[in-house]
């Protein structure tokens, strides 16, 4: 889907600086911003006193832009400010604009026009983003904030379920619907474990029957053998996989939690491991164990691009290496290539010998970030840690990483975060995320520990 971007170019009424330098900075911007596939709305006007601001404002909001963006080729008032502020509750982006290179004299002030907007916007306590530099030098920093500001925006708009409650002793788990609408602005929706038990059991045969196909085509072998599957193993995970698929669509959520254990495993036969293992790979923030919070992570990080990534214990460290796990439910696509020596199988869990558990080493040899988001203190907090993942020095069943930390010192920095209240799940993506999800803490306010 095309993001929907709002623009708003300013110019001046009353002359001075280099109006010609401007306007080429005016075209550059705006084939720039379409060259970063964005749709943008209000960029083929300039805005100039309340009246214009006011009218692009209204196209703005009829077309539901997911982003708005400021530019001043030529410093504006910054009286403006306030304007646009009013007129729009998210985070802006202020993109400054360089000056025109070697003339010997000042072309334009733009990038002191946005510093002078950041300033009361933060003064006035509102969040922004800020881009620098000449359109053709920053479609990475554009495309992160519009990603960011939009995340913003859409977490305002979103709605998460809940399947029953956190699972029975992980009370660092336990959620607070009014916290999580007062920082991020989306609702939490509680549901009924039992309700969805009978869901699961009433998924009509036909739709079990094709989904068989798709699960069958995994070729996932049973763990400790070559042979794919067989179907008394793959169709209560189908159940589990359209009973949820569907819940999300009846009830217009963005991502689920699920309390995975002791009911499900008891009442049904089977943990609902790949269905979750599948959904994530697709792009649909689930979370066990009614860890709401990580299912909440799951959505952000989707909003941003980074992916939904792998929700799982911090099994152990030393100071230089952290070491993850846990029992089966990795994204696919985190794992190896099915049929390979370390890739994704199908076995019964470790503690109570019941399928439908991926087992399976994740992929090494690139880098991770090892995050989470939780509430502590009645307040947000994100914490992000980067290194690279190695090979494992031991090998267990479910899902496990081994990661090489940046900088060491794990002991330290894991006692600090266990005072900051750190449960004991965190999230794996591969990639280096840290920049990006310190600047959504800034944006929303939230204690960060880097």
């Amino acid at each position: 889907m095309t993001m929907k971007v709002g623009v708003l170019i300013f110019s001046r009424k009353r002359p001075g600086f280099d109006q010609e330098w401007s306007r080429e900075i005016r075209e550059r911007a705006i084939a720039a911003m379409k060259g970063c596939g964005f749709q943008c709305i209000g960029a083929d006007r300039i805005v100039n006193d309340d009246q214009t601001v006011n009218t692009a404002m209204d196209e703005i909001e009829a077309a539901q832009c997911n982003a708005l963006v400021v530019i001043q080729p030529s410093i504006a008032d910054g009286q403006f400010a306030f304007t646009v502020s009013q007129r729009w509750s998210d985070p802006v982006i202020l993109w400054g604009t360089p000056e025109r290179p070697g003339d010997g004299k000042v072309s334009s002030c733009a990038l002191v026009g946005q510093h002078l907007w950041a300033s009361i916007y933060r003064q006035a306590q509102r969040p922004f983003e800020f881009v620098y530099g000449a359109p053709e030098e920053i479609a990475d920093s554009l495309k992160r904030a519009v990603a960011l500001c939009a995340t913003v925006q859409r977490l305002r708009r979103a709605k998460l379920g809940v399947i029953g409650t956190h699972v029975p002793g992980f009370i660092d788990l336990a959620a607070d619907p009014f916290l999580i609408r007062q920082t991020f602005g989306l609702q939490m929706h509680s549901l009924s474990l039992p309700q969805f038990i009978d869901r699961v059991r009433e998924i009509a045969e036909d739709r079990v029957a094709e989904d068989l196909k798709i699960a069958r085509a995994l070729k996932l072998p049973i763990t400790g053998g070559k042979d794919a599957a067989p179907d008394e193993m793959l169709e209560m995970n189908s159940r589990f996989y359209l009973a949820m698929k569907d819940l999300m669509a009846e009830m217009s959520l963005q991502g689920l939690a699920l309390q995975c254990w002791p009911e499900l495993p008891n009442m049904l036969g089977h943990w609902p491991y790949l269905a979750v293992s599948r959904l994530t790979a697709e792009g649909t923030p689930v979370s066990i164990e009614g860890d709401v919070d990580g299912a909440l992570s799951g959505l952000v990080t989707s909003l941003l691009g980074i992916g939904i990534g792998f929700l799982t214990d911090w099994l152990e460290h030393d100071d230089e290496t952290a070491f993850f796990w846990h029992p089966g439910m990795a994204p696919l696509d985190m794992c190896n290539a099915v049929g390979c020596e370390q890739g994704p199988s199908l076995g019964e869990h470790f503690n109570g010998a019941r399928p439908s558990v991926v087992d399976g080493e994740l992929q090494t040899g690139s880098p991770v970030t090892i995050s989470r988001l939780w509430r502590c203190d009645n307040r947000y907090h994100l914490a992000a840690l980067e290194g690279d993942a190695i090979p494992p020095r031991r090998h267990v069943s479910g899902n496990s990483l081994l990661v090489q930390v940046d900088g060491g010192d794990v002991y330290a920095r894991f006692e600090r975060l266990l005072h900051a209240g750190l449960p004991h799940h965190v999230t794996l993506h591969y990639g280096r995320n840290a920049d990006v999800l310190q600047r959504f803490a800034r944006l929303l306010k939230l204690d960060w520990h880097g």
